[in-house]
């Protein structure tokens, strides 16, 4: 009897019957509808109007009809126990499978993370931001305290680091740190000086440009009558001497340690309000002091250049990588004044000394190594964060590779983030960890003073092998920029120790009325040890030119010695990719 329903003559008459009903549907929608619209304000008038409404219903008759008829059938198939039985064991054997996949995600993803840092934490590695937290240190000697540093973060930090919500901060509140060169208006960009480059800052540019300024804004005191370009430049500036001589009294406390929240906020919202203001000390500071010795005050020049540094060293302790950059960008400021009043013998030998003991504090390989640790520890507090509310997922499309390009991945939003498999974040932190131990740590060799280029060549060879998925989305997200990062660390290295040599080259002319043979004659009456090549750890380029001028430089990031010229870009900054790391003086005018 089972099989007479599976007859063809049953199955056409069950065919039948669902067309004859689908019809009677159909109709019957139509009908309803048809004397809806009778009834609604503004109804047709005209015979066309009427058919193109006709057409209409009778595609939503025809629609609905369709839908209802496929409730009516799913539910007859419902009601036959075969059929449910059926269902319900294919829905079984669904979720088995989705429960079955879940776990052994879950578990490969834990078990690979957890054996990975079992193996490293038994080296002494560790994977928490909390480990590289610099410690509290006393209020009364804390220079991110002070009055004037407070200004800083003080608008959108508390003292104990709590963000204060957008609609709370005062929008008059004075930024005393914030120095800009030329607010609300851009900075010339014919005067700007590059020592990388081998070019003076054009003084005569910016005492135009804040003439200039006078007519628009009364910010910039000016003489009524044209003087000196360096002593126009230090009147424009005398708006910050308050805010620097404060400055300069708070940076003699020993310690700093500004209120960052590295606890209460995921590490991807930790605020850095102070690097900002920091860095625009160091460009006030640096044209100044650069006046300074044009006007004739080299002691005066000195003290700001010193500021600027003990600037620099206000945030050392912080483990982000971002705050390095932001110290080497500012040394890279502060080093355009001791370059220049080394190519024109401005510098005293007592000065000089200073000089070069301030220079020699910086160590940027053990900061890269502070980074990085840093970068880990970030890592594996985001993943577990994002682990536990993989909804915050979106907050991640905002951020910013080191290179300055936005990266957009798509990643999941509210509610379907739920739905991704907790093993995948341990396989992300994985992936992103194992790059950082294998290539990025070990580039920058403290023992032996050397950063090692091809480590991070090896970095990126092995992540542009493997097609980006979900196992490792974080490390082609993330990780992208350490590369570029680690570039400027190692020149910001390689600048500080041709700056150091260039410093010890000029002492010894100052007493010996000539230049050095070679570096080897330095130390230790002019340096305690000449500094070595921070690419290939081997002694500096350094060769004689005619009159008092030398080449002195770094093979740099290509390892190949280029006879100490630069590789320019098309922007016609310093190209760090190609060409060697020079500081050199332009020839003497006749």
């Amino acid at each position: 009897m089972n099989e007479d329903s599976r007859t063809p003559g049953k199955r056409t008459s069950k065919g039948v019957c669902c067309t004859a009903v689908w019809l009677v549907l159909l109709m019957a929608i139509f009908l309803i509808l048809l004397v809806v619209v009778q009834f609604l304000p503004g109804r047709p008038d005209t015979l066309s109007d009427w058919v193109q409404i006709g057409l209409v219903l009778f595609v939503v008759g025809f629609a609905i009809a369709t839908v209802l008829l496929g409730v009516w059938q799913f539910g007859r198939w419902v009601c036959c126990w075969r059929n449910l039985k059926r269902g319900l064991l294919s829905c079984a054997a669904i979720l088995a499978m989705i429960a079955l996949f879940y776990a052994e995600e879950d578990w490969r993803g834990w078990h690979t993370w957890r054996r990975f840092r079992k193996e490293w934490e038994a080296k002494g590695e560790s994977f928490a931001l909390a480990s590289v937290v610099p410690r509290p240190v006393p209020d009364e000697l804390n220079f991110a305290l002070t009055p004037i540093a407070l200004t800083s973060y003080g608008q959108v930090l508390t003292r104990d680091g709590k963000a204060i919500p957008a609609e709370k901060r005062d929008g008059r509140f004075e930024v005393r740190m914030r120095m800009p060169l030329t607010p609300d208006y851009p900075v010339p960009t014919n005067c700007a000086g590059d020592w990388a480059k081998g070019t003076f800052i054009r003084l005569e540019g910016w005492q135009s440009h804040y003439r200039e300024l006078a007519g628009r804004t009364n910010q910039f005191p000016v003489p009524a009558h044209p003087g000196s370009p360096a002593g126009d430049v230090l009147l424009a500036l005398s708006r910050y001497d308050a805010a620097i001589e404060e400055l300069r009294a708070a940076s003699r406390l020993p310690c700093s340690r500004f209120p960052v929240n590295y606890e209460g906020e995921p590490p991807w919202r930790i605020l850095l309000p102070h690097l900002a203001c920091l860095k625009s000390c160091a460009q006030v500071l640096r044209l100044r002091s650069v006046a300074e010795l044009q006007n004739g005050q080299p002691d005066q020049a000195l003290e700001d250049v010193r500021l600027a540094l003990h600037l620099t060293d206000k945030v050392h302790t912080e483990p982000l990588l971002i705050s390095h950059l932001v110290r080497i960008a500012m040394v890279q400021l502060t080093l355009q004044p001791v370059w220049e009043g080394l190519a024109e013998h401005k510098w005293s030998v007592p000065q000089l000394a200073v000089l070069e003991a301030e220079l020699a504090k910086l160590d940027f390989l053990a900061d890269w190594r502070l980074g990085m640790h840093g970068e880990l520890g970030g890592l594996a507090d985001s993943m577990e964060l994002l682990r536990r509310h993989p909804e915050r997922l979106c907050e991640l499309e905002d951020l910013r590779g080191f290179n300055g390009n936005q990266l957009r991945p798509w990643l999941p939003h509210g509610f379907a983030a739920r739905f991704i498999p907790s093993g995948w974040f341990y396989q992300n932190l994985y992936h992103c960890a194992r790059l950082i131990e294998d290539y990025y740590l070990p580039m920058a060799d403290t023992n032996r003073g050397t950063f090692t280029p091809d480590s991070a060549r090896r970095a990126e060879a092995a992540s542009a092998l493997e097609t980006p998925g979900p196992y490792n989305l974080f490390e082609h997200f993330m990780l992208g920029g350490l590369g570029q990062a680690a570039k400027r660390f190692a020149h910001g290295q390689a600048s500080v120790d041709l700056a150091r040599t260039a410093i010890a080259i000029e002492r010894w002319r100052l007493g010996h009325g000539a230049l050095p043979e070679s570096l080897d004659a330095l130390a230790p009456q002019c340096i305690a040890k000449v500094p070595r090549d921070v690419i290939v750890g081997q002694p500096l380029k350094y060769r004689r030119e005619a009159g008092d001028r030398f080449v002195l430089y770094s093979v740099g990031w290509n390892q190949t010695d280029d006879g100490g010229v630069a590789g320019p870009s098309a922007e016609g900054t310093a190209d760090l990719d190609r060409g060697d790391w020079v500081w050199r003086y332009p020839p003497k005018a006749n």
